[in-house]
């Protein structure tokens, strides 16, 4: 099933497994066979039971599995601790293995898009797969230059210019060359995905851009350049824009997308206005991928409690993506 969206269950000790089966439960019986879940067999089995969800679970190589049974591609791992809420180098070795074998299913095109359910960081770096999240292990297993975050909600959209990396070298980071080309890859994510002028600006790095070099000349060295090439390019691209307003005038329907310079610059914005409800997509990959914008809630992990809305979120942002190809 070329249209088929893939889920990762997220480090197993986590809530990824509970939000996956809460979230795959609810979507219409003649929808499910488009889902499938790669992850591991057991840890699925004890979420549906705690999530007290009806939900029949196959292995995903069954000819003819039962009307709205859910696929699951079993990647065993050793050693894996057989319960929620514990921090473990077999639980970020598992949430490689998961991504790793959904790229391939993805590339190999059996799939159209992945879903990611959340992993641990500090897990994955101790099993020694040393990347910052998702992204940067996404952009290594499909061989990509550069990969770009954005934050995606239904009244803000923020494509990121650098996440993962101190103030300081974000700032460096905010190249002119990196900037235009966040601002190609946003207007390129919204005309794929139906807006056919989208309308972008660029949030300032400094207080109020700057104010003509009285609290610094970045925006107007680094920033002012890419807008200007962007608009060249026949591209609607506003900014710099003070951060302080930006994001109010994106919200309030005054812009498309908004171009963040930093992680927290654009991340914060979007977490009090769509908390629940933002999903993170992976932009400059040659596969699709979206995501949960939340964490493996090792604290509630196991009790059934976990809210599946944003994981119900991010399976909707990713049949769009498989609905609108490249």
């Amino acid at each position: 099933m070329k249209d088929r969206i893939l889920v990762t269950m997220g480090d197993p000790s986590g809530v990824g497994a509970e939000v996956t089966v809460k979230a795959l439960a609810e979507v219409p019986v003649a929808d499910r066979a488009r889902h499938a879940v790669v992850g591991d067999m057991d840890t699925l089995r004890r979420a549906v039971s705690v999530c007290g969800v009806a939900l029949d679970l196959v292995e995903a190589d069954v000819d003819a599995p039962a009307p709205g049974a859910l696929a699951v591609h079993h990647v065993p791992v050793a050693d894996l601790p057989g319960r929620f809420g514990v921090l473990s180098d077999a639980c970020g070795e598992a949430s490689f293995r998961y991504i790793e074998r959904a790229v391939a299913l993805t590339a190999a095109g059996e799939a159209a898009c992945i879903v990611t359910a959340p992993i641990n960081k500090e897990a994955l770096n101790s099993a020694g797969h040393h990347y910052d999240g998702h992204t940067g292990m996404l952009a290594h297993l499909t061989g990509s230059r550069s990969s770009w975050m954005l934050l995606a909600s239904p009244t803000l959209n923020v494509l990121h210019v650098s996440t993962h990396v101190s103030l300081k070298d974000a700032i460096g980071r905010a190249t002119p060359e990196r900037v235009l080309e966040t601002i190609r890859k946003g207007h390129a994510h919204l005309r794929r995905l139906g807006v056919e002028h989208p309308r972008i600006a660029v949030a300032g790095i400094n207080p109020h851009c700057g104010e003509n070099g009285l609290f610094g000349t970045e925006d107007d060295a680094q920033l002012r350049p890419a807008v200007d090439a962007a608009r060249a390019e026949g591209i609607d691209v506003t900014g710099p824009i003070s951060a302080d307003t930006v994001y109010y005038r994106a919200h309030t329907g005054g812009f498309d997308l908004v171009i963040a310079q930093y992680h927290d610059q654009g991340h914060i914005p979007i977490k009090l206005i769509a908390f629940d409800t933002a999903v993170n997509v992976s932009l400059g990959l040659p596969i699709d991928r979206c995501s949960v914008d939340h964490g493996t809630a090792f604290d509630i992990a196991g009790t059934g409690r976990a809210n599946h809305v944003n994981m119900l979120s991010a399976l909707a942002y990713g049949r769009r993506l498989a609905t609108n190809p490249r």
